[in-house]
């Protein structure tokens, strides 16, 4: 089969790869659309992957081909979503079914053989079974759906803090814009985004966030415009990784206001002693966000990202900016490393157009 095998740090190539077989209790996914993350692209230009050479991708949809001993065969033929992450099922978080948080967990595209390929092994527990009116191109981005609904509710107390609050999203990559889309879902209209590019006003346009209410954070001083906002912010949502970001809403959030930390760090992170004074005069509570809840319960987000899909609640593909085909993947990994030209959501598919 074909595949992009990252052989070492800006190494990876396209060709022939070894078709993968699936094990008992796994199935064989012929890959239908597949996304390029941005964690995607330091694995590949800069940090390298767990164990190389690997196949990266673990944004993706397909068709199941073929199955392992162990699997039911109605698999055979179903459309499905994948959770990426194979939890360890023995440690304290898999005990309390909080997989996400496993502590001894396997991960398709940066630990094992992920989707940049025609062909992946999944294990059956880690299939979603979409519905008809889910495209696989919808499906292909459940996973960073998951990812914002599981901060999203967790900033908001499961959607239940008022819905005239005062919220902030920083950072308008694909995380934060869907913050933005299932805030908006939920019902909350006082959100006030911050960017660092001027395409991105017309993205969250479409999402029902007023253009008054978008920051360039390259042209405008944040911390100013934000408290010319409002002088009482109750959620700020971290999606950047960035010391300037984080201080930027624990300096900006009201008293008793939330910071919720979204964005995987680039660097160390610290803060000085004004901002931390901050947090404490301020009374803010700090939050984690990590990864997404897979449990296979209706109430899981991956469940309710689905959900909302097929409902027609959430119209994700308003986010793709370019579908590839997969010999043109690179075309997109550097347009992302380099960050030229307006781009949203890429997803390789088979009938793609760089």
């Amino acid at each position: 089969m074909k595949a992009w095998k990252l052989h070492g740090i800006n190494d990876i190539r396209f060709g022939e790869a070894e078709y993968p077989v699936p094990k008992d209790d796994e199935v064989l996914v012929k890959v239908k659309a597949a996304g390029i993350c941005g964690s995607d692209i330091p694995r590949i230009y800069e940090t390298g992957a767990h164990q190389m050479p690997l196949i990266p991708g673990h944004e993706f949809s397909g068709e199941v081909r073929d199955i392992g001993k162990d699997v039911s065969e109605k698999w055979i033929g179903k459309r499905v979503g994948v959770f990426p992450l194979i939890p360890c099922g023995k440690c304290p978080m898999c005990r309390q079914k909080k997989y996400e948080m496993c502590r001894d967990y396997d991960y398709l595209g940066s630990r094992r053989d992920g989707a940049f390929a025609e062909y992946v092994a999944v294990p059956e527990w880690n299939l979603l079974e979409l519905p008809e009116n889910v495209s696989f191109e919808q499906a292909a981005m459940l996973e960073p759906m998951a990812v914002a609904v599981h901060a999203a509710r967790r900033g908001t107390d499961g959607f239940s803090i008022p819905k005239d609050a005062a919220i902030a999203v920083c950072g308008l990559g694909t995380i934060g814009s869907f913050v933005i889309m299932f805030l908006r879902e939920a019902g909350y209209k006082n959100i006030f985004a911050i960017g660092n590019h001027g395409h991105q006003r017309d993205r969250i346009k479409v999402f029902g966030v007023e253009e008054d209410n978008f920051c360039n954070a390259e042209t405008t001083d944040a911390e100013e415009w934000l408290a010319e906002k409002t002088d009482d912010l109750k959620v700020y949502f971290e999606c950047v990784g960035k010391n300037e970001t984080a201080a930027l809403g624990i300096k900006s959030a009201g008293a008793s206001g939330r910071v919720v930390m979204v964005g995987n760090p680039y660097s160390g992170m610290s803060f000085d002693r004004d901002t931390y004074w901050r947090i404490l005069r301020n009374e803010l509570t700090v939050l984690g966000s990590w990864n997404s809840s897979f449990q296979h319960e209706e109430d899981d987000d991956w469940h309710y990202a689905l959900n909302r899909i097929a409902d027609g609640r959430i119209t994700p593909v308003a986010m793709i900016s370019h579908r590839l085909r997969l010999e043109n993947l690179k075309e997109g990994t550097r347009m992302m490393r380099d960050k030229s030209g307006g781009y949203g959501k890429m997803v390789v598919v088979e009938n793609g157009k760089f």
